[in-house]
């Protein structure tokens, strides 16, 4: 049976743990394009620079917020928000890209779809459960 506790404990540290692993696997992927894997390069195929660029750097607030989700402060719901709605950004300035004639995989699309999707959901389990924690740390 799915744990339903009004507290929201099970969702926000569940919350937590996706951040955190997406945070790493972004983090790796991101790090083999730009630095560590001409492998990964040619993989890529026609990437878009400043796709991986912000997916990379986004990974370690990525872990950052993940981490503050699973000790259930109120911060990581604004740096939640904060990721979603930059990740939402990129993806609009990469349909431009596209829209330009610019280069892109469509694996790139899918990748964009989910991340904006899941801190999405992130975002609305955390303002869910973490806006009425009191004697938590509210900063």
């Amino acid at each position: 049976m799915m744990p339903t506790r009004a507290d929201g404990k099970f969702w926000v540290r569940s919350a937590g743990i996706v951040g955190v692993l997406f945070g790493l696997l972004t983090i790796r992927e991101g790090g083999g394009v730009l630095f560590w894997s001409e492998t990964a390069r040619l993989a890529a195929g026609q990437y878009v620079s400043f796709v991986v660029w912000f997916n990379f750097l986004a990974g370690f607030a990525y872990l950052i917020a993940g981490f503050g989700l699973w000790f259930r402060r109120r911060w990581a719901a604004r740096l939640a928000f904060a990721i979603a709605a930059a990740t939402l950004a990129v993806f609009v300035a990469f349909g431009v890209h596209i829209a330009l004639g610019g280069g892109y995989e469509t694996r790139t699309i899918i990748a964009m779809s989910l991340r904006s999707t899941v801190w999405t959901a992130i975002v609305l389990i955390a303002y869910r459960f973490l806006r009425k924690a009191s004697g938590r740390d509210g900063s």
